[in-house]
């Protein structure tokens, strides 16, 4: 049952709680909300849940009527999150606002394989490597891996290319060998699911396990096995679909992948998908793996072999390395329309070279991992509005809610805040797909000089019209929103001519100053979400004028990191891009104006078409106190091959021959590849 206490219960009403509840044999988790703080109790009900409700401080009792406690959704109401940590201490997070991959061959063959498939995999983007040291195999003849020795090189691999390992317990007896050898993942395999003693076993070990469907398994079938877990001690369970076995044989197995949305209203543990189990044949893995993240999945695990044609496993069904990144890529782009953003594993910093007083180097010695960090002092990242401003959201997703969002009141605050230090990043909108760019933005891009762009995030817009409880279209008078906010959704504003457009510093503002008139002539434009933030009613939703409505943040920080090469702007910012965030840099921000002569803009652009760069934005702003006088900004992409930092280096030498004033602004990671 879950017990909701009250606001204000004292510690010793808590403790009395505790002890009662101890003494009818329930095992209790407390979980604290933003709204309230609930204790989950676990255990046979023996007593009239009445008897609970009558004790000092709980508000009210709510009985779990699912056959499994732990696992379902009214046991925890908010989705839980597996936190795995890898070597350099950065903790992978599945069932958070990321989207995790989980990729390597199905068997460890032998040392030089798994290092290849580690490099490989990490470099597209695999936050995990898998790889099976005990393989059950439908026949006794076929290989069964190496065992023991196979834990050693899958741990091996994943140490030397940052990647916490995941591979498959197939018996009980096994577990000791896998602990010491380090796994940082236990996998139960569909054959297994049921297995009720190695899940009791594999229960008190207390480290992550992925739980497989098994082939023949119903949802609930599914959610007992995984209670077995929990029940047994395990606090991190994730969910895997692998397909279930049907009468159509097309295919090995048939991916189950309504399973996803319908997890999601039964249970708050993560859940991944695995296509290559279910599809059985490699040119069909990648589309399903695509569609697993579009179902709403947490992540996926597909195999990857460099060589799959000699592969002693299941070769058929691995993805060829440079398949495995395609599909990197395309769950890259779907990121933005499902609302989340691809894990990546951020490397080690260390060792880092920074100048000296004196203009000589120095070793700085090892630096702390940024996770190492964040445990010292959490992130925080500034935004320009209130709670639920789209900004926020941003935040959210491209930190993964690993950082504190700091509210300020203009753009140009955001730019001081990370100046100053009160804020380690900020999240700037820069432009939207229908409303075009936030020109202000470039201008503080402009004004602060000892600012660079560290990424890039894309977040689908989505507006509602929001206002008092009871309020209806009929009752609106005066509409509240920014002004990028009015002109996303002007077809519905044009629907409403009598109503007055009152700009506000930002969506989320508008929403909470409507909140607090609590007048039905009142609503704001702007999130969804903003409507419990605030205490509103969502009058009409989806408002936008375009479904394809994104608005383009830049991630700004000051400017840290010095690179070992002396003065060169674009190693120092490459270097944060693929040392900080862990990926190699595909975008290039330019800020250059023109030389007062013919044909000056053209030579400029020349050198992007000489230097085969492709360019993908270009903006112009006047250069504030000289009339006449505009600096241009240009975005342009990174293919793998210009990814080098001597390439950007060259460019923007090149361009400060053709112009004037020629500032690079962050060579970064951008999800618009």
């Amino acid at each position: 049952m879950v017990i909701v206490l009250k606001r204000g219960i004292s510690a010793a009403e808590k403790k009395a709680l505790a002890k009662f509840l101890g003494s009818q044999n329930f095992k209790t988790n407390e979980i604290a909300g933003e709204e309230e703080t609930i204790i989950a109790a676990v255990g046979r009900l023996k007593m009239d849940p009445r008897e609970v409700e009558v004790l000092p401080g709980v508000e009210r009792v709510i009985p779990i009527s699912k056959p499994y406690k732990m696992a379902s959704r009214e046991f925890s109401p908010k989705n839980s999150v597996v936190e795995i940590p890898s070597p350099s201490g950065q903790l992978v997070r599945v069932g958070g606002q990321r989207i995790v991959a989980i990729a390597g061959p199905c068997a460890v063959e032998s040392r030089e394989q798994m290092m290849s498939v580690a490099k490989r995999v990490s470099e597209s983007g695999a936050v995990m490597l898998r790889g099976g040291a005990y393989k059950p195999r439908t026949s006794p003849y076929s290989f069964q891996g190496l065992g023991e020795e196979g834990c050693k090189l899958l741990k091996e691999a994943g140490d030397k290319y940052g990647l916490p390992v995941v591979t498959e317990c197939v018996a009980a007896e096994y577990l000791p060998a896998m602990q010491k050898a380090g796994i940082d993942c236990y996998q139960v395999g569909a054959r297994n699911m049921q297995n009720f003693e190695m899940l009791k076993r594999l229960g008190k070990i207390k480290k992550p396990v992925i739980l497989k469907r098994g082939i023949s398994a119903t949802i609930e079938e599914w959610l007992m096995s995984a209670e077995y877990l929990l029940s047994s001690g395990a606090e991190d369970v994730i969910l895997c679909e692998r397909g279930i076995r049907t009468y159509e044989r097309a295919t090995r197995n048939t991916l189950d992948l309504s399973a996803v949305p319908i997890l999601r209203g039964l249970t708050h543990l993560p859940i991944i998908v695995d296509p290559s189990h279910a599809l059985g044949i490699r040119d069909k893995v990648s589309s399903m793996g695509f569609a697993a993240i579009a179902a709403g999945a947490d992540g996926i695990i597909v195999e990857v072999h460099c060589n799959p044609d000699k592969a002693l496993s299941d070769g058929p069904q691995s993805l060829y390395p440079e398949q495995f990144d395609k599909l990197m890529r395309d769950i890259e782009a779907l990121g933005p329309i499902v609302g989340r953003e691809v894990a990546r594993l951020r490397k080690d910093e260390s060792p880092v070279k920074i100048s000296s007083a004196k203009g000589k180097t120095k070793n700085a010695g090892k630096a702390k991992s940024a996770a190492a960090r964040t445990q010292d002092k959490k992130l925080v990242c500034a935004f320009c509005g209130k709670r639920g401003a789209y900004a926020e959201q941003a935040i959210a997703r491209h930190f993964d809610e690993q950082a504190a969002a700091l509210p300020v009141d203009s753009f140009r605050e955001i730019f001081q805040a990370v100046l100053d230090g009160r804020a380690d990043y900020g999240m700037v909108p820069i432009e939207n797909s229908l409303a075009g760019s936030v020109y202000e933005n470039y201008d503080n891009l402009a004004v602060f000089e000892d600012i660079s762009i560290v990424s890039s995030v894309t977040l689908r817009i989505q507006h509602a019209l929001l206002g008092a409880k009871g309020a209806a279209l009929s009752d609106i008078k005066n509409v509240y929103s920014h002004p990028q906010g009015f002109a996303q959704c002007s077809k519905f504003l044009a629907e409403h001519p009598e109503w007055n457009k009152i700009d506000a510093v930002s969506t989320a503002s508008a929403a909470k100053s409507v909140g607090e008139k609590g007048d039905k002539s009142s609503a704001a434009i702007a999130s969804a979400v903003n409507a419990k933030y605030y205490k509103l009613s969502v009058i009409a939703e989806s408002i936008e004028d375009d479904p394809k409505n994104y608005t383009r943040f830049f991630v700004i920080a000051a400017n840290h990191f010095t690179a070992a090469k002396k003065d060169d702007k674009a190693a120092s910012l490459a270097f944060r891009a693929q040392k900080v965030w862990g990926v190699k840099p595909n975008a290039v921000t330019f800020m250059f104006s023109t030389k007062n002569e013919p044909g000056s803009l053209y030579k400029c652009l020349g050198v992007f078409e000489k230097n085969k760069l492709n360019l993908t934005r270009l903006e112009s702003r006047p250069v504030h106190g000289e009339t006449w006088k505009y600096n241009f900004y240009a975005d342009a992409e990174l293919s793998p091959d210009e990814r080098n930092v001597d390439y950007v280096s060259a460019v923007l030498e090149a361009l400060a021959k053709e112009a004037q004033g020629v500032r690079l602004l962050g060579v970064y990671d951008s999800e618009s590849r």
